[in-house]
């Protein structure tokens, strides 16, 4: 028989997923302080191997484990970054997602020992970074500029940084605030000169379909505005059907008074050619918006531009 004044939650074992469990956990205890909570934490696929992520199936390398202890009954709970979470594909048959929470921020870091802006770095400098949609925006706005392949936790990517592996580093200001390492940071981008990944800032809780008691108690740490702008987004893969090697960025935002809009680019590796999406909803279903931008980019030549990139 579960207690079910106890929520397991199921957790990659990295500090930046342990620090997100950590912000559910406050969360939970100050909307349902009876509650109790614990972490079975996981080392999945894409904490292990350090390789590209497309030879390890890439989408779904940082999530199939947790997925499983969930299933099985193991874990009550399981705590994702949405940009984790394949959207191409419906969410493993059992699970479904009972709250996003309120969003953090969007954009990335530079982060320079120097303390160098993007625009002062001088040609050659290396940045490292393993992502296509960020070696995509650098090759089209920052050419001079050199990316060298770096995987890692962002603690792991910052000693590399240190040791000289590379000059530069680019990392998500939310995962630097989550770490408490904020004091790195040189420069924040905006989001229009470096677009963020499809689901980034959120984070997702998951259960399983049928636990309803867990779904009715975490239900309530979501956010309308948030969930609005992850439908949107995550709608908008759906029907672009990306690869983990398909340079993709966008972001919807939920305006005050109920405006929702998405902006969406989708790129050549080299940056070379970008294509440019961006809709406003009004008060739209949220798919729908999501559906229109994908439309949108598949009428200028997405499709055979995604599908011309080896994966």
């Amino acid at each position: 028989m579960r207690d079910h004044d106890l929520i397991r939650i199921v957790s990659r074992d990295s500090p930046m997923a342990l620090a997100q469990v950590e912000r559910v956990r406050a969360e939970l205890a100050t909307l349902h302080p009876g509650i109790r909570t614990e972490v079975v934490p996981v080392k999945t696929t894409g904490d292990k191997w350090m390789g590209a992520l497309s030879q390890v199936e890439g989408k779904g390398a940082f999530t199939k484990e947790v997925d499983a202890a969930l299933l099985e009954g193991a874990a009550d709970l399981a705590v994702h970054c949405v940009k984790d979470v394949p959207a191409d594909r419906p969410l493993p048959a059992g699970t479904a997602f009972a709250a996003f929470l309120r969003r953090d921020d969007i954009r990335d870091a530079l982060v320079h020992p120097d303390g160098l802006g993007l625009d002062k770095l001088p040609p050659g400098t290396r940045i490292g970074t393993s992502s296509v949609r960020r070696t995509a925006q650098l090759a089209a706005s920052y050419p001079r500029l050199r990316c060298v392949p770096m995987r890692g936790n962002a603690n792991r990517r910052l000693e590399k940084l240190a040791q000289g592996e590379a000059d530069a580093l680019l990392l998500a200001v939310s995962g630097l605030e989550r770490i408490g390492r904020q004091d790195v940071i040189t420069e924040i981008l905006p989001a229009e000169t470096m677009m963020p990944p499809i689901g980034a800032g959120i984070l997702a809780l998951q259960c399983r379909e049928d636990d309803h008691a867990t779904i009715d108690t975490v239900s309530g740490l979501g956010d309308p505005a948030t969930h609005r702008e992850a439908s949107a987004e995550r709608m908008f893969l759906h029907v672009l059907q990306g690869h983990c090697n398909s340079p993709i960025a966008g972001y919807a935002r939920a305006e005050r008074g109920g405006e929702l809009s998405l902006r969406a680019r989708v790129f050549t590796p080299d940056g070379k050619t970008v294509l440019n999406a961006h809709e406003w909803a009004g008060p739209l279903d949220p798919a729908t918006l999501g559906t229109s931008v994908a439309v949108a980019l598949l009428r200028q030549g997405a499709r055979n531009l995604i599908d011309s990139i080896a994966h």
